[in-house]
């Protein structure tokens, strides 16, 4: 079997550094890229495409990992707020203290999505300050 055919890795290697970085009473943080198709983020909060997210269960609420997304509820500046981060963009999950985690490489199966990111962004009116997502 080709690793195109196969499931993507990405979901699979995210949780067990998520539950690796939980084990060792870290901080678990993940970079968003926020041009991806599907991304749900505070848009006041993103900076050059991407968002920094703390996604400890102390901080997050009826958080859900599947293979294509998590989401979760979580307050930013007192506002709550339902996140939507679809696994094709997260770049990168690391601990807080000390840095340490994983970037993720580009995958074959997240293509789809990523085309469909650049559709989306070429069919929004450039005099439009909002952002469509799903």
């Amino acid at each position: 079997m080709q690793l195109e055919q196969m499931t993507a890795r990405r979901p699979y290697i995210f949780r067990a550094f998520y539950d690796w970085i939980l084990d060792n009473d870290l901080t678990p943080y993940i970079v968003v890229n926020t041009s991806i198709y599907g991304v749900v983020v505070p848009q006041e909060f993103i900076q050059n495409n991407q968002i920094v997210l703390n996604i400890a269960p102390q901080s997050v609420g009826q958080y859900i990992s599947s293979n294509e997304q998590i989401e979760f509820n979580a307050r930013f500046s007192g506002v709550p707020q339902h996140i939507v981060v679809p696994m094709a963009a997260i770049e990168a999950i690391y601990a807080r203290e000390n840095g340490v985690g994983m970037g993720f490489e580009d995958e074959p199966q997240y293509h789809v999505q990523r085309e469909l990111s650049q559709q989306t962004e070429q069919s929004k009116p450039k005099n439009n300050p909002f952002r469509v997502v799903k």
